[in-house]
């Protein structure tokens, strides 16, 4: 007797969208699902791995290089992969979500890549799931030209010679597409925007002289990073594709992966491109795995933990040594500055920042940095080009100067700064309105002349809730309570009803952000990751 047919992928509860058949293709839906029957269970006992690693952390307030894989870290002989002529340079790296709009002017921008984010800078409707893979579509067959509807300006890609090259974040494990199911349950919204992409572009891209590349964001372990590697194993044989034709940058923004550096690449070490220092991520991760380690764990205001702080510079020296070590790239944090149009000295002011931050970066060893506005994008250039010149990258810097102990990534203590009042304050202020845009499907939002992502709204959630729980004190005398708390969120949802106006606030979701962010910031229960609940609530 035959075994049954497998179920097919099902699309449930999703508007018909515009040329979605193009995207949703019966074969393309039938490799999605085969990713999903291969891939999905061992997916769900990482996250289960996950669990257990923060309660053993909780026991214990401390992380260690992992004994296991002593051996992989000692031995010098292994290198990854060389990297392909359109990775080689990156000195320049722009990041953003795959709308139209910014799918042109990304590609047009002169970085060298970009960062085409269907993770924090994207909030996951299905709308956006589903356009941003057609705009990648047409982006690389060159049907892409757009008129802006408001504006009447026009957009257009430049020659392929001068294009940036594209490296695809899928999202994090964690989360789930509910529009799509196999079998009654969600498929892996990672499955789904890695599956879509490569179905429809990994041959065109490779037709183009360069390839499938990806950002792999939220890795929290190597075995983690083992699963992505079998999956673009199988992904080249369904296709006959080569072996090692899939590149993958990993993001290090956990702390438990930074503690397994080496191990990611190891594992990933035929398809690896590199690894990338985050910022907020890493510190939002540091809160929820420290969250009940005790006073020496505290951050101050997220703004005032810059990467020359000494527990992140071990970090980011940890990052460069390890990747030129085993012949990587290393990819510096984010430029997230966005210009204005109407106060010269602001901008003034933030590009000497920007360019002091990049010069640091180039001078450390990084081989690249990202910028978030395309006006960025020639002050970055200059920093790198400054220490690079005519070389692609300085993988040949070892800084075998560079030693990290376990305890210096963790050494929040070494920090002079406090949590302040001001803090609080604009943690509630970020986080309601970083929400608020998230939740009317807008992932990368422009607040206060910063571009902010998902990762700013979980650092800004989770240092309320750690300032909380902490008993912080702040310096006007103002005890850290769930009552300061609520009574700042209300002046500042009235503070924005007052600039918006009254129509512009009903129009919006401006109560529904406030209490979704009082929710994650005053729970006994600390949520894993804001958009889980956020999910939830997100329409379309």
């Amino acid at each position: 007797m035959s075994a049954p047919a497998p179920s097919p992928l099902a699309v449930v509860d999703a508007e018909p969208l515009p040329r979605q058949e193009e995207v949703l293709t019966e074969a393309a839906l039938a490799f999605v699902a085969e990713l999903h029957r291969r891939f999905t269970p061992r997916r769900d006992e990482l996250l289960a791995r996950r669990a257990e690693r923060r309660a053993e952390i909780a026991r214990t307030s401390t992380l260690d290089f992992l004994p296991e894989t002593a051996a992989i870290r000692a031995d010098d002989s292994w290198k990854v992969a060389p990297a392909p002529a359109a990775l080689n340079d990156r000195r320049v790296e722009i990041t953003g979500p795959t709308d139209r709009k910014m799918t042109i002017n990304a590609l047009n921008s002169g970085a060298r890549v970009w960062l085409a984010d269907f993770e924090d800078a994207s909030a996951p409707t299905w709308e956006n799931v589903v356009l941003g893979q057609l705009n990648l579509i047409d982006a690389y067959t060159r049907n892409i030209d757009f008129t802006d509807p408001r504006s009447g300006k026009s957009y257009a890609l430049k020659p392929a010679e001068e294009l940036a090259t594209v490296v695809m974040r899928p999202r994090g494990w964690h989360l789930e597409e509910r529009h799509l199911t196999f079998e009654g349950r969600p498929v892996p919204g990672a499955l789904v925007d890695f599956g879509l992409y490569f179905f429809h572009n990994a041959q065109r891209l490779i037709d183009l002289g360069k390839g499938p590349y990806f950002y792999l964001p939220k890795t929290e372990s190597h075995l983690e990073a083992r699963l992505w590697n079998e999956i673009f194993v199988f992904a080249q044989d369904y296709f006959g594709i080569p072996q090692g034709t899939v590149r993958a940058t990993v993001l290090i923004e956990t702390i438990t992966a930074a503690y397994e550096m080496e191990e990611i690449l190891y594992e990933l070490r035929d398809h690896a491109a590199g690894l990338n220092a985050g910022r907020w991520d890493y510190l939002f991760s540091i809160v929820k795995n420290f969250r009940d380690g005790g006073a020496k764990f505290v951050l101050p205001d997220r703004n005032a933990v810059t990467m020359t702080a000494p527990f992140m510079r071990a970090y980011t020296e940890l990052l460069v040594r390890t990747c030129h070590k085993r012949g990587a790239h290393a990819i510096g944090g984010m430029a997230a500055f966005i210009p204005s149009r109407k106060d010269a000295e602001v901008n003034k002011v933030a590009f000497e920042k920007v360019k002091a931050d990049k010069d640091r970066e180039a001078g450390d060893g990084f081989d690249g940095s990202w910028v978030a506005h395309p006006d960025l994008v020639p002050i970055a250039m200059a920093s790198f080009d400054a220490v690079l010149g005519e070389k692609p990258n300085q993988k040949d810097r070892l800084r075998e100067d560079v030693s990290v102990a376990a305890g210096d990534l963790i050494a929040i203590d070494s920090l002079d700064a406090k949590p302040t009042y001001d803090g609080l304050r604009n943690a509630v202020q970020v986080g309601i309105r970083y929400i608020e845009a998230w939740l009317r499907g807008l992932g990368a939002v422009a607040i206060f002349n910063l571009m902010e992502d998902a990762a700013t709204a979980e650092i800004s959630r989770s240092q309320i809730w750690q300032w909380i729980n902490a008993g912080v004190v702040f310096e006007n005398g103002e005890a850290a309570t769930p009552e300061l708390a609520r009574k700042v969120a209300a002046e500042e949802l009235a503070a924005i009803r007052a600039e918006i106006g009254e129509e512009a606030f009903a129009a919006g979701k401006w109560q529904q952000a406030h209490d979704l962010l009082l929710h994650v910031s005053l729970d006994a229960d600390y949520a894993d990751f804001l958009t889980l609940p956020a999910y939830e609530q997100l329409v379309g």
